[in-house]
């Protein structure tokens, strides 16, 4: 859990003087000292801060189980939602900062059953505010936040450029929100966002952004300064667009990426959190409450520690695990020809879903010296090769060719051929 008091770095105390502040509080506590220097009472908001869900993704490379995992996935934020209604944690409001969806036209059946979890919200009093991102972008005439508009629940944020989107009261507080939806061709991007608006008002100021804080990856990327944004001094920002944690400290309070929750893959692995945010007059907490994702194991096995081929599958079935998307990379130099799609094969049902790569250099010097020696088709196999590979010109041709002496004694052990003397051919 990240505590920010205002105005300084995460974990620090605030520094707001008692003096000045007015005889008709100077008995009052510190806290209370505070929350009347910035206009709020002294009740706290707490709010969740969901991003990138990229609702309606297809998980392709999963094979039969692809249709299992994408309704899994797109159960998110039912999940999310059911976790703001319960009573315990107290959540007031719920900001998505984009990309709800994977594009802009999802499916007819996924955007009602969104509909529907966001009618939950308001239903219960819990306010929720959604901004389109960049994979689920409004600038096209059938992007489904122009075509659903009308029926949105809560507040759907249309306008290109940046501005006071709504104020809504929560806990007892108004609450300032400003924001804006990416639109190509009307939101301003050749420079990094730098103006934002902020009301002088008593209450929370939050902003709600998908973007890039402090880099640019074009246009659609809504490039953001967290210098303009600590002008603003908005007492939380909550972000989308990077898939992973981030925090950054400004003056007045911080801005967050949330990250995304559910994995796509190895490549982007998700946080597998919540980010639910209190708000206090001394400043925000943020706190990452496990979400019921599913996890992304990756594990390095370096093949060389290992005589056999058997001693190698035996210590990659110890990472068996029904739950888990599982990558194990095989890196070092192998004592003997292997196959990483073969072993992912042989291990699979151990698995819910297991990726083998092979990373290994090439074999044991020694080892292809004796089978150079060979009077067999393995022998007479490895000698061609390495006459090859003497002969070769570049970094690329040798890589490409001691990859296929390691693929071809692979299939020379699997057909049992390896040891065939070339005579009886």
């Amino acid at each position: 859990m990240l505590t920010f008091s205002r105005g300084i770095l995460p974990r620090c105390r605030s520094a707001f003087p008692s003096e000045g502040i007015g005889t008709d509080t100077a008995n009052t506590s510190l806290r209370e000292q505070r929350a009347v220097k910035l206009g709020l009472g002294v009740m706290t908001m707490r709010l969740l801060h969901l991003a990138d869900l990229h609702l309606g993704w297809v998980p392709r490379f999963l094979g039969d189980k692809e249709g299992e995992r994408q309704r899994e996935r797109d159960s998110l934020l039912a999940r999310a939602v059911d976790y703001a209604l319960d009573p315990a944690h107290g959540i007031g409001l719920v900001l998505i900062a984009g990309d709800l969806f994977e594009s802009h036209t999802p499916p007819k059946d996924l955007a009602a059953q969104v509909l529907q979890e966001l009618r939950r919200l308001e239903a219960a009093g819990v306010k929720v505010v959604t901004v389109p991102g960049n994979h689920d972008e409004i600038t096209y005439p059938n992007s489904v936040y122009r075509e659903m508009a009308g029926d949105w629940p809560g507040v759907l944020v249309q306008n290109p450029r940046p501005q006071l989107v709504a104020v809504v009261p929560v806990g007892g507080e108004d609450c300032y929100l400003y924001s804006l939806a990416y639109t190509g061709g009307l939101t301003p991007t050749a420079q990094p966002l730098a103006d934002f608006p902020r009301l002088e008002a008593p209450g929370w100021h939050l902003g709600v952004f998908h973007g890039s804080l402090d880099w640019s990856a074009g246009d659609r990327s809504l490039p953001l300064s967290s210098e303009g944004l600590g002008r603003a001094r908005y007492h939380y920002v909550a972000l989308g667009h990077l898939h992973r944690h981030r925090v950054v400290a400004l003056p007045s309070g911080p801005a967050v990426y949330a990250g995304a929750v559910e994995p796509k893959g190895f490549d982007d692995p998700g946080v597998g959190f919540f980010t639910v945010v209190t708000l206090a007059p001394e400043g925000a907490t943020i706190e990452k409450v496990a979400a019921g994702a599913r996890r992304v194991r990756v594990e390095r096995v370096d093949a060389g520690l290992f005589a056999t081929p058997a001693e190698l599958e035996s210590r990659l079935e110890s990472f068996a695990d029904g739950e888990a998307l599982t990558r194990i990379v095989l890196t070092g130099t192998a004592n003997f020809p292997l196959s990483a799609d073969r072993l992912a094969e042989r291990l699979a049902s151990r698995f819910y879903y297991l990726e083998v790569e092979d990373e290994t250099t090439t074999l044991n010097p020694d080892l292809l010296v004796a089978w150079a020696r060979e009077p067999t088709i393995r022998g007479l196999f490895v000698r061609r090769l390495q006459e090859r590979m003497a002969r070769a010109e570049t970094a690329r041709e040798r890589q490409v060719i001691a990859r296929a002496l390691l693929n071809g004694l692979a299939s020379l052990r699997a057909g049992g051929e390896g040891e065939t003397r070339p005579e009886a051919f």
